[in-house]
């Protein structure tokens, strides 16, 4: 897949900020990637408080469809492949010992060939003006949105 530059990124967010396209999107979403959409709903996430799942689903849906126009003809992603990558991404984490959250994603972006998704997702999580997500639901979020970026970049 080629890169997802930042500026396709940002008009994604903002177009996916309008409700009425929020829902066509979603749908589509759906549609052309269902076991992502049911990851992202499965009980992985039941620690998560409602505003985090859904700031989830929002971030999400702004990287696939980022994806989604850059790739529209992506091939679907697998349960299997969400449940390796999850778990490849988790043990990458577990080695690390920064303790300040942003310090800690340093591992991921070493020669990642997304990396403007990848910080596009530590930043919605870094500068989280509104607090809708709490310093546990973090990595919980970033290893989702990271695992979703790879499924994607693989497909």
């Amino acid at each position: 897949m080629q890169f997802i530059p930042e500026n396709i990124i940002d008009a994604q967010a903002e177009a996916i900020g309008n409700p009425e396209l929020f829902g066509e999107r979603i749908k589509h979403f759906q549609e052309a990637q269902p076991a992502i959409l049911a990851y992202l709903f499965s009980e992985n996430f039941d620690l998560l408080t409602q505003e985090e799942k859904e700031y989830l689903i929002y971030l999400a849906l702004v990287i696939w469809s980022a994806v989604d126009q850059v790739a529209p003809e992506l091939a679907t992603v697998i349960t299997k492949s969400i449940d390796e990558k999850e778990e490849a991404n988790w043990e990458q984490l577990k080695d690390v010992k920064a303790k300040q959250f942003r310090d800690r994603l340093d591992v991921f972006f070493d020669n990642y060939t997304q990396e403007d998704l990848l910080a596009f997702a530590e930043d919605a999580l870094v500068h989280d003006e509104d607090k809708m997500v709490t310093n546990e639901g973090r990595e919980y979020i970033f290893i989702a949105l990271k695992t979703i970026i790879d499924c994607l970049e693989a497909a």
